[in-house]
């Protein structure tokens, strides 16, 4: 198929402005030409997409997801507009194929990044989708045969011993792969990032600057998830000159984070998740709650103070120069797919972050990570058609992402009247009935 979008205003996010009146040509997955009206010449058979009053803008992407209800998933991202995802953790089978799936646009859904299952300490926290490593060996080994399975990152957990983990980053390096996940009890996020660890997710890490700063005595034992989060309630007695310095310590060692504040934002409504009140609840199947509620079931609302402190670390970080990519943590409880990367954009957004800025934490940042900058990431020419127009100018408020009008995916256009549909097929397949065409 053709498609020439008229007279749109196209968002530049590498330099944070629009381009009003261009004239979009596609010809099948790729941006062939733009320019004015009179200076792109329309093929006769091309469809023509009205673009006066809206804004084309470049895919967004989910930069941590766990990918596992693939027929609704892939709805609602696509509804959403987001068109690339990076999942961080399920069996490596199954992501591998599931990936490849995607990727040839055999089943409907954004193109996938994957590490394939978890490596961590011996037995692993989350042992369905992890490989335990008790020595630096076991950590080689590791790797290595998840290389030669295919997988595109690896990803580290928090209960590994320094040592292993060193040896996984070592091994990672020597074949290619970027080293990406937690970063383990046993270390200083410097000097994580310092050995190979190219992402950091979630606030993991930072309590221990925190408490550095503060002179307070640091653990370095596995003692369970996030328990060393108290020292975010402390951040104001550090001095904001030895923050900044810390942060641009870590933004000079090339670290990328990824910190998903969304999720210890929804996290603070676990009671209300478990009674049903989930706003988009319709979209959640009985297979995703059953997830939930064997892995999640023991945990309670969590304080207000994590996801705040952590939202104003965030501003921090991205004031020292840290690159920064949104991801949600798909899987956890109270996240849904699409819907809550934008509830993590604006989370950044009412922190004090730019809409520029949070626009490319969603586009260039994490397509670059992912090294797929040749294609994707901006509206260019020659570049791949995976797109969405809305009605609003992001630039403006972060919030005007969420106003989607059309979707292309890899050169397929999808109207608004497309993508209700397939919300209303994500709905009736979260009731357990059967939309399969639609893929």
């Amino acid at each position: 198929m053709s498609y020439v979008i008229l007279d749109v205003s196209i968002v530049d996010v590498e330099k944070g402005c629009v381009l009003p009146g261009q004239t979009v040509l596609i010809q099948g997955e790729r941006i062939v030409r733009i320019g004015t009206q009179d200076a792109v010449e329309i093929p006769p058979d091309a469809e023509v997409v009205p673009g006066q009053g809206l804004y084309l803008m470049p895919g967004l992407a989910d930069a941590h997801a766990h990918y596992f209800d693939a027929s609704i998933f892939g709805r609602l991202m696509v509804a959403n507009g987001v068109l690339l995802v990076r999942d961080m953790g399920m069996p490596t089978e199954y992501s591998l194929g599931l990936r490849d799936q995607l990727n040839r646009g055999e089943i409907l859904g954004p193109e996938m990044v994957t590490t394939g299952a978890i490596l961590d300490g011996d037995p692993p926290l989350i042992p369905l989708i992890s490989i335990g490593a008790k020595t630096p060996e076991d950590g080689r080994a590791a790797v290595r045969r998840q290389v030669e399975a295919g997988v595109d990152m690896i990803k580290v957990y928090s209960s590994l011993k320094k040592e292993t983990f060193l040896a996984i980053a070592d091994e990672a390096q020597k074949l290619g792969r970027k080293v990406v996940g937690h970063v383990p009890e046993e270390i200083y996020i410097e000097d994580a990032a310092a050995a190979g660890l190219c992402s950091s997710e979630h606030f993991f890490g930072f309590e221990k600057v925190i408490a550095r700063l503060l002179g307070e005595p640091l653990r370095f034992a596995y003692a369970g998830m996030g328990a060393d989060a108290g020292y975010f309630l402390r951040l104001g007695e550090a001095h904001p000159d030895d923050l900044l310095l810390a942060y641009q310590r870590l933004c000079a060692s090339g670290l990328t984070i990824c910190p998903t504040v969304v999720v210890f934002k929804v996290g603070t409504q676990m009671a209300a998740i478990k009674a049903g009140h989930l706003q988009g609840s319709e979209y959640v199947s009985p297979a995703i709650l059953s997830v939930w509620s064997s892995l999640w079931s023991s945990q309670s609302d969590l304080p207000d103070f994590i996801w705040k402190t952590w939202a104003q670390m965030v501003v921090g970080l991205n004031r020292a120069g840290v690159p920064l990519m949104v991801g949600t943590d798909l899987m956890v409880p109270g996240i849904l797919p699409g819907i809550s990367v934008h509830e993590e954009m604006v989370i950044w957004q009412e922190a004090g972050i730019p809409p520029a800025e949070v626009l490319r934490g969603a586009t260039t940042v994490p397509v670059h990570f992912m090294g797929l900058g040749d294609r994707l990431g901006t509206v260019t020419e020659g570049k791949q058609a995976s797109m969405l127009l809305v009605r609003g100018n992001p630039l403006e408020d972060i919030r005007n992402a969420q106003q989607v009008e059309g979707v292309f995916l890899r050169g397929r256009y999808l109207s608004r009247g497309d993508l209700d549909r397939l919300l209303d097929e994500a709905k009736e397949l979260a009731r357990g009935g059967d939309s399969s065409p639609a893929d």
